[in-house]
């Protein structure tokens, strides 16, 4: 108790340097993910990916970040293993953050599209087994968690594949796709705003509304998100009425002028990848920050803590940073090199994980956007046949998956002895 009492304030200075730098890492590799599909389609420039990201993500991160940051910061490690010595909590978070940071800037650099969830929970386990002890990790979690990574993909690539099979029967294949796609595209639209609405008031208001006392039932919610969906989808049958039909563009590719219509599409989609890659990963920078505040404050482990809202907002701040800074390298990855995108593809693929993503945000579960959105991308390009894949750039996307588990893993142990050293 006295390390707290002695270094409380420098340990909660550093504890919000690491999770800001923690969070640019976020935003440098995993908003690109978000954003990539977009870019890589031309339905929107880097420039206006950015501007999109930066609202949404932070939207996202602020209103509905709170559940899955609980099971980063409560889920993984037992802190009970730590009740007589609190600081070893603070030392293996810190140790924690520093290392996933440092990784992820070493994979931003090289432009490999890493999780940041796989770089968070490896070094947690990391420190925890090797710096404490093996019984302090909650093993039956960490598999759990593992197994999402696994699921998750595969969710989302069954999803994409499903998703885009429908466009091609609804629209692409029929005799006049242009007339086809402004009739069905709104409904696509509905489902976009819908989900996302869901989302935020079932799990986002809950943080911003804990205190008012203020609450919906679920049928509630779902009739508000449906008013929602129904203005999101008017709000694009405005814009999609905008757009004419180009003849001459059509000679040369007979689905020229609907794919300018799924470029508005996309835009929506694109919100809303943004909005749930900030819900759901956000907790990988707030979740270890939020720990080390509540053992500093209450110099206990123990104690049950409520997510102060300054924490989500450094978390919501980082990740606009990081996209902002180094976003760039990691979106030609993911929106070019594995399969050829247009903006139906595109669409097929980010509205899928978005899903995936949302869903994982409401139950608590942790899960890789990355992994999330590259099983989307890979579905979408099984649609049209495992010749459209680039199988050399999935088999060097795979590779730096299960290099990320190690690496964080041992940075963290070494930044644990470390802190061990400086401070205890």
């Amino acid at each position: 108790m006295t390390v707290i009492a002695e270094y409380g304030q420098i340990l909660l200075i550093l504890a919000c340097v690491f999770g800001l730098f923690m969070a640019w890492g976020v935003g440098a590799n995993d908003v690109a993910n978000a954003m990539g599909t977009s870019v890589g389609s031309k339905a929107l420039t880097i420039k206006q990916a950015i501007i999109i990201a930066m609202i949404f993500e932070f939207l996202g991160a602020y209103l509905a970040g709170g559940a899955v940051t609980s099971t980063i910061r409560k889920g993984i490690v037992d802190p009970a293993v730590m009740s007589g010595s609190p600081e070893l909590l603070v030392y293996g978070m810190l140790s924690a953050l520093l290392a996933a940071g440092t990784w992820l800037l070493i994979a931003s650099i090289l432009g490999w599209p890493v999780s940041t969830t796989h770089s968070i929970v490896g070094a947690i386990v990391g420190f925890a087994a090797v710096g404490i002890s093996v019984e302090a990790v909650a093993w039956s979690k960490v598999l759990s968690i593992v197994a999402s990574w696994v699921v998750s993909p595969m969710l989302a690539g069954t999803m994409a594949f499903w998703i885009f099979r429908s466009v091609q029967r609804l629209i692409l294949n029929t005799e006049d796709p242009f007339s086809s796609a402004q009739r069905y595209i709104p409904f696509y639209m509905f489902a976009v705003g819908f989900l996302i609405a869901m989302v935020t008031i079932l799990k986002g208001l809950k943080h911003v509304f804990k205190d008012s006392g203020f609450t919906l039932s679920f049928l509630e919610s779902a009739g508000i998100a449906t008013i929602l969906g129904l203005i999101v989808a008017g709000v694009g049958v405005y814009f999609l009425r905008r757009i004419k039909r180009d003849k001459a563009n059509e000679s040369g590719n007979r689905f020229a002028s609907v794919e300018r219509l799924f470029a508005i599409l996309m835009v929506f989609t694109a919100c809303a990848m943004a909005f749930a890659h900030g819900s759901n990963d956000v907790a990988n920078a707030v979740g270890p920050l939020a720990a080390i505040i509540n053992v500093i404050k209450t110099g206990s482990v123990t104690v049950k803590s409520a997510m102060p809202s300054w924490v989500l907002l450094i978390g919501g701040v980082g990740i606009v940073i990081g996209l902002a800074t180094y976003g760039f390298k990691v979106m030609a990855t993911i929106g070019k090199k594995i399969t050829e995108l247009t903006p139906s593809r595109g669409f097929a693929a980010e509205l899928a994980a978005a899903a995936t993503v949302v869903l994982a945000s409401g139950t608590g579960l942790p899960i890789s956007t990355t992994h999330t959105l590259v099983g989307a991308v890979l579905g979408v390009g099984m649609a049209r046949g495992i010749g459209a894949l680039n199988l050399r750039v999935v088999g060097s996307i795979f590779m730096s998956w299960i290099v990320t588990l190690p690496a964080g893993a041992g940075l963290a142990i070494l930044f644990f002895f470390m802190f061990k050293g400086m401070f205890g």
